[in-house]
């Protein structure tokens, strides 16, 4: 295996892993955001006030992108797994 391969194997991975991980990393910074304004315009500050919320909103999130994330992760190890002997030679 080519150190050219082993680099655009590894760029590709990382690419598919912000991919994945962006929808549930930005939903819970918005709602977060939201929270902290909130906060400050009321003046409460309860520190578990932003805790179930963001849980609640991630785990939304998650399942609603569920399947496009499943579909990405598959289209990249799909082809990877199909030519393991190739990438052995």
């Amino acid at each position: 295996m080519s150190e050219d391969v082993l680099i655009d194997l590894g760029r590709r991975a990382m690419l598919v892993t912000l991919m994945v991980s962006a929808p549930m990393l930005l939903s819970g910074m918005v709602i977060g955001l939201i929270i902290s304004i909130f906060q400050s315009v009321t003046q409460i500050q309860e520190i578990t006030l932003t805790f179930v919320p963001k849980i609640v909103i991630v785990m939304a999130t998650f399942l609603l992108f569920l399947p496009w994330m499943l579909s990405l992760m598959l289209d990249f190890t799909s082809p990877l797994l199909g030519d393991f002997r190739s990438l052995m030679n």
